[in-house]
């Protein structure tokens, strides 16, 4: 049984590390979309490039078995924030993108949740 869910774990890591990966071409390269969210919110340069090298440490310490625990709470932190503001700011549509930002922003947080769980014996050790 722990064998399968440290397999469970590796993927689900893997699969939230691949989402945040794929947004981080659209922040550094200051994609109009991605401009236009952080303009929104009030936090357009400065805020773009913090959260976008944020998520790439959440990635990079969701790839490595000994640190998927820190990614999980990292990528949770920052996902957190991200569906406050598309609840409070910018909605669930943002420039005709049929939800998909959010749609996103709640499979990360849903799976970073889910490795918290499995990982909870470590995670209660911390607290």
């Amino acid at each position: 049984m722990k064998k399968y869910s440290q397999i469970i774990e590796r993927i689900i890591s893997i699969l939230i590390a691949i989402i945040l990966l794929q947004t981080l071409c659209y922040k550094f390269t200051a994609a109009p979309e991605s401009v236009y969210v952080f303009k929104t919110v009030g936090l357009e340069p400065f805020g773009r490039i913090v959260i976008g090298v944020l998520e790439l440490i959440a990635s990079i310490l969701l790839i490595y078995n000994k640190t998927i625990i820190y990614g999980a709470m990292l990528s949770l932190s920052i996902i957190s924030g991200a569906l406050f503001l598309h609840l409070t700011k910018l909605g669930i549509e943002v420039m005709n993108d049929n939800g998909l930002l959010f749609c996103l922003a709640v499979i990360v947080f849903i799976l970073s949740v889910l490795i918290l769980i499995l990982k909870r014996r470590f995670f209660l050790k911390l607290i």
